[in-house]
């Protein structure tokens, strides 16, 4: 458990949910909940593929 990226762990577990949640509002048949949730995935895998740049970037990968 030393060497785990827990940013990039959290990143992932949220990119995870908002995927769950797009699956949630086509069953709810929300498209608000659907729009949403797929601009949640965008922004969330965003951040983490910025993250793992930088991170790699400072030699933490």
């Amino acid at each position: 458990m030393n060497n785990v990226k827990w940013p990039l762990l959290i990143y992932a577990i949220l990119a995870a949910a908002s995927i769950v949640g797009i699956g949630i509002a086509i069953s709810e048949q929300s498209i608000i909940g659907g729009l949403g949730s797929i601009v949640a995935v965008i922004v969330i895998m965003g951040m983490g593929f910025k993250t793992k740049r930088k991170m790699r970037e400072n030699g933490e990968l």
